[in-house]
């Protein structure tokens, strides 16, 4: 199995395919602050500037940031027993939680809004977040944890979060080596979309010193 640097690798040549299926006109504006994104060390190593488009950051970013998922969900299997118990049973109430809309989604759209804002004056019939925890089934009480399992719990926690943030390092540093790839890309195919659509808002207006030469 490839290992963090083929991994990476990996991530990025997916969304160098992807990335010319993308464009601008299709882009939804957010209401929300993205809390995959903002601030995410992935985008400082992709080297993206605040020019480009969340859509386009966030689709690399939500790959890159299942590489580290993966890597901790490997390591508290193999290590961490007790995490990996409270783990399961909180999947296994929420496979009975009902309709989730926002599981399952590929790694570009996960953390986004799963319905669009709606057009004044026209309402959606319905919306996927309307659905969500539909036909859900009745939950068992959870049973309490003893002390000592509580502190046996918080140890393997802190033991994940460090497996978190040491693959989060070595991820970032595999991921500077994409550098040009990456500004090769957005400068290739995101750039150009960003100038017609700054250049079509502008289109007919001819500006201040326009004016003053029609006065004169």
């Amino acid at each position: 199995m490839d290992g963090i640097d083929g991994r990476v690798r990996s991530a990025v040549d997916v969304w160098l395919r992807w990335l010319p299926r993308w464009q601008i006109g299709t882009a939804r504006p957010r209401t929300r602050i993205c809390r995959k994104c903002t601030g995410s060390p992935i985008a400082s190593a992709a080297g993206f500037g605040p020019d480009v488009p969340h859509a386009v950051q966030h689709a690399l970013i939500g790959r890159i940031s299942t590489i580290i998922e993966d890597a901790v969900d490997d390591y508290t299997a193999k290590n961490l027993p007790l995490l990996q118990r409270e783990l399961e049973r909180a999947a296994a109430r929420k496979r009975r939680s009902g309709y989730q809309p926002a599981e399952g989604l590929l790694p570009e759209f996960q953390g986004l809004d799963v319905d669009p804002e709606p057009a004044p004056g026209a309402p959606f019939l319905f919306t996927l977040g309307e659905m969500t925890g539909a036909d859900a089934e009745e939950q068992a009480p959870r049973e309490p944890l003893s002390e000592p399992a509580k502190a046996a719990l918080r140890h393997e926690i802190e033991l994940s979060d460090e497996c978190a943030r040491s693959t989060g390092t070595a991820v970032c540093l595999a991921l500077i080596e994409h550098r040009p790839r990456i500004a090769e890309a957005v400068e290739r195919l995101v750039e150009p979309q960003i100038e017609a659509l700054v250049s079509d808002m502008f289109r007919g207006f001819d500006g201040p010193e326009a004016s003053r030469d029609g006065l004169f």
